[in-house]
């Protein structure tokens, strides 16, 4: 047998061992498969305050288990970084959450505005008794997303952007809390209240979006997904007032389920529409 006919059936050998597996059968090698980088930035509607159980080091973040995030991350098989904060404004997500981005970052969701607008604090205000009341607070929240927010989102979006060049990126905005009914004796929200407090979530909300979409940024609007599940609702997605007070106002556990059933969609769709252009 000459050498390089030895050689080559040397060779074929080879292949054969590397195909067939035990008793004959089939393995192919495949690639190593390495999950992509989900970062979640934002406040309590990200991090999961209102599901009433915490990562034990998340400290006053109060990360959940249960919040959108986590369940996202576990439908998409990608590795989440949870950065989202309670109580966090956009400077806080510039200066505190950033630091996981970078050009290998594959997700980002990012849920921020309220806190600087100060709703929780309006929220409060309208829930006490008579006859205190909240008209101003809701002008001054309503005067500050119009004025000042947007320039504020400008600024973060852009950095986030900057660090994740490649990341798709979806903005998750915040639902209305209020259906007009009253059905808390201690909240003392009255329907008109809860009307203007819902305008004004109407107005966060186009802020929100036309930041988002100016770069290039997919929104996700929650109020169609929580009309039905309001505070008094039958099923209810957000809690009411509720003990602890830091509870109150926020999505509860099937709220986060139902935040989860829009932003993976989403997330999904911005890979989608970033691929095609990407071929084209």
């Amino acid at each position: 047998m000459t050498v390089r006919r030895w050689r080559l059936r040397r060779t074929a050998s080879v292949l054969v061992a590397l195909v067939m597996g035990v008793g004959g059968a089939l393995v192919v090698a495949t690639p190593a498969y390495a999950a992509p980088a989900y970062v979640a930035l934002g406040d309590s509607y990200s991090s999961g305050l209102g599901t009433r159980s915490y990562y034990s080091d998340s400290g006053s973040c109060y990360r959940s288990q249960y919040a959108y995030p986590v369940l996202v991350a576990a439908r998409l098989g990608a590795t989440l970084t949870f950065a989202a904060c309670s109580g966090a404004r956009v400077s806080d997500v510039l200066n505190q959450q950033l630091g996981s981005l970078n050009a290998s970052t594959a997700y980002v969701t990012v849920s921020v505005g309220g806190n600087d607008a100060g709703f929780a604090d309006v929220i409060t205000q309208c829930a006490l008794p008579w006859p205190a009341t909240c008209d101003s607070h809701i002008a001054n929240a309503n005067n500050y997303i119009r004025n000042t927010l947007p320039g504020s989102l400008n600024t973060l979006y852009s950095r986030i952007r900057e660090r994740a060049p490649n990341a798709r990126v979806v903005v998750v905005g915040y639902p209305r809390l209020f259906n007009g009914e009253q059905c808390n004796v201690l909240a003392r929200i009255d329907p008109n209240e809860q009307a203007a407090l819902n305008a004004t979530a109407d107005l966060l909300a186009t802020t929100i979006s036309a930041r988002a979409a100016a770069y290039g940024f997919r929104f996700v609007d929650a109020r169609p997904a929580f009309t039905g599940h309001a505070i008094c609702d039958d099923v209810e997605w957000i809690n009411g007032l509720s003990y602890p007070l830091s509870e109150s106002y926020h999505p509860n556990r099937a709220g986060h389920t139902g935040y989860a059933s829009i932003v993976e969609p989403a997330l999904r769709a911005a890979v989608a529409v970033a691929d095609a252009e990407a071929i084209v």
